[in-house]
């Protein structure tokens, strides 16, 4: 078997009993019922279905769509709602178009200068733009190096800002995470012809940094520090490098802004975005919270008897703060167990209870081995999906 349950989660939760003492397959907050007869003649169950990406295995969308047929198979006739998440990472836009807005495509620069198809999200006066449409470590052909680390720009992103503007957004989300850069955000300044320009530009425009890192531009828990040995610095020297571009870029946005943001909360965010961002003046919010109040989490959670969520890797990361967990949170206020199925599992069912994980579910285990369960990621994740939808009904 490839799932485990935390044995004070074998009880209520793991039946369907919410902590009020109603049923989770039959009763909602509004008083109505969730609950109907599925064929075999058992009671249906209200699912939401609100996975996380799995890295660059599966979108959220895509997961949302494996789970929600795996459980199908397993349980025929359950209500099953999708509402695929994100932390404004890679899949911020999709997860957000498939709930309302328009979708505008343009072609940007990518991080390393050869045009690339990028799209924002147009819903009224407000833009939603995800950085990694521009920016992305999935841009960089070769995957990325230490040439990649010093050369990887954010102009397009900055592009995409302005293309929005442009279109009459006079509020921007932009979705921090996935980026390939560590520029600080030169290249978005670029984009509008210098620190200056930018802080003109987008003088009147209400900018929102959605990102759930809190780490600092500078210093040991830096964007250079933390993120840089990721997108290609593998060397202290130029980890060194990054930190004194940084430096000078964030001398270079307070000059041009008034502002000094180098040691605000996420201001490392995407490689110093979060910097950029927070000297034009922008607000930070959590990613999974902008994807939670836009598509209206709370409400579907109160509808649901059962939450299924999942990402690439559920570990030690996912406890700190991570949308899974977050998720988990926001469900158990609505006494609504949540199960999480990931790539790889490496807490234990103790650990993943006390952050409101009733059960987990691995591909890995699943599949036999990472290869596999990355190769074959979404049939392995409809396997698994279906798996737990008969571990629900106690058919194992």
């Amino acid at each position: 078997m490839s799932g485990q349950v935390a044995p004070e989660a074998q009880g209520d939760a793991a039946r369907g009993e919410r902590s009020d003492g109603g049923s989770a397959a039959s009763e909602r907050s509004d008083g109505g019922s969730a609950a109907g007869e599925r064929s075999d003649g058992g009671r249906a169950l209200h699912v939401l279905v609100a996975p996380d990406s799995f890295g660059n295995t599966l979108s959220a969308v895509a997961a949302a769509q494996q789970i929600a047929a795996g459980w199908s198979a397993g349980r025929p006739g359950d209500v099953l709602e999708l509402a695929p998440q994100s932390d404004g990472g890679p899949g911020f836009v999709d997860v957000l178009a498939s709930a309302f807005g328009t979708r505008r495509l343009l072609t940007v620069s990518g991080p390393l200068g050869v045009p690339t198809p990028a799209e924002y999200l147009l819903d009224g006066g407000a833009a939603y733009v995800e950085c990694a449409q521009a920016c992305g470590l999935h841009l960089l052909p070769d995957g990325p190096s230490e040439d990649t680390a010093m050369s990887a720009s954010s102009r397009g992103v900055g592009e995409l800002i302005a293309a929005a503007v442009a279109d009459g957004a006079r509020r921007v989300v932009v979705g921090l995470g996935g980026s390939s850069c560590t520029d600080g955000g030169f290249g978005l300044a670029e984009a509008f012809g210098g620190f200056t320009g930018a802080a003109r530009a987008l003088a009147g425009v209400e900018l929102v940094a959605a990102t759930d890192v809190e780490h600092p531009l500078l210093g040991p828990h830096g964007a250079a520090a933390v993120f840089g040995p990721q997108k290609g610095a593998g060397s202290i020297d130029l980890v060194d490098a990054l930190e004194e571009r940084l430096e000078a870029v964030a001398v270079a946005w307070a000059d041009a802004t008034g502002r000094a943001v180098a040691r605000l909360p996420g201001a490392g965010a995407a490689g110093g975005l979060g910097a950029a961002l927070l000297a034009l003046g922008a607000s930070r919010e959590s990613g999974a919270d902008v994807v939670a109040r836009a598509t209206g989490q709370d409400a579907k959670l109160a509808a649901a008897g059962l939450v299924l969520t999942g990402e690439g890797r559920f570990d030690g990361q996912s406890l700190r703060g991570k949308l899974v967990t977050a998720l988990a949170r926001r469900a158990a206020r609505h006494g609504c167990p949540t199960w999480v199925l990931a790539g790889q599992v490496t807490v234990s069912a103790d650990e993943a209870a006390a952050h409101g994980v009733s059960a987990t579910f691995s591909l890995v285990e699943h599949a036999g081995s990472v290869d596999r369960a990355m190769t074959e990621a979404a049939a392995q994740l409809r396997e698994v999906a279906e798996e737990a939808a008969w571990r629900w009904t106690g058919r194992e």
